[in-house]
């Protein structure tokens, strides 16, 4: 993820073992910053607790280019605090200007200072697309390639937890591998069956479910889900037998 390893990585509300889970091998000290015990936290030196956004204050700015304020629905849990204030505070102890705010307008107003919003918005990026892109080492012929997204239910701590989201067809099915239709039927596969998922050293087992808008030989394998987090990469080549 970074070309040299940084002495420290500060984490806003991600979880080591979801998020990143190969980024903090070669950092010796990570501090995350979150709502909720991280599920893996092996790789953390330090967890400090802030509020989560419906425990916070903050702005968003909405498809019109008007900005919104929203307020707490209720305060922060036992010591936990806005990350504003948490940052502020480190920010005092090691003697770092440019965190000097008492309040979270005072944090808006310096962020939207002189920002003409409308115009962020319009901007557009003028690009010529080169008539051909190389992508590197294509797979051999006849291997199979790894597509990982991030399921709609498993995208931070909030919905990850949240018991009635991960009783959805939706968040039950981020779950599984998802086969193409001639792979599925080169392997033999009937629904509730299982496969292994192998991506270099690293093997994972799961329900195999036939996924007919796959191009052949894409298999589907969801990133941040402790399932397939053992898996290296979110693209690349991959084999898959039936268990």
């Amino acid at each position: 993820m970074l070309a040299e390893p940084p002495a420290a990585l500060l984490l806003l509300n991600l979880e080591p073992g979801l998020d990143v889970p190969t980024a903090l091998r070669s950092v010796p000290m990570a501090i995350a910053f979150s709502a909720f015990r991280p599920t893996d936290d092996s790789a953390l030196k330090v967890v400090l607790p802030i509020a989560p956004f419906s425990e916070n204050a903050g702005a968003l700015i909405n498809a019109e280019g008007r900005v919104q304020t929203f307020g707490p629905v209720v305060g922060p849990l036992g010591q936990s605090r806005a990350a504003w204030k948490v940052l502020r505070v480190l920010a005092d102890q090691l003697g770092l200007a440019g965190f000097e705010y008492d309040t979270v307008e005072a944090v808006r107003e310096a962020a939207l200072a002189g920002v003409d919003i409308a115009a962020e918005l319009a901007r557009t990026v003028a690009a010529e697309l080169p008539a051909t892109i190389d992508f590197g080492a294509q797979p051999a012929a006849g291997a199979l390639e790894r597509y990982a997204d991030v399921p709609i239910y498993a995208v931070d701590g909030v919905v990850r937890r949240a018991r009635a989201l991960q009783a959805t067809r939706d968040a039950r099915d981020a779950g599984s591998a998802g086969i193409d239709a001639a792979t599925w039927e080169r392997l033999g596969l009937q629904p509730g069956d299982r496969v292994r998922v192998q991506q270099g050293d690293a093997t994972v087992e799961l329900p195999a479910r036939l996924d007919a808008t796959l191009a052949d030989g894409v298999v589907r394998v969801a990133c941040a889900l402790s399932a397939t987090a053992p898996l290296p990469q979110l693209f690349g080549a991959v084999s898959v037998q039936k268990v």
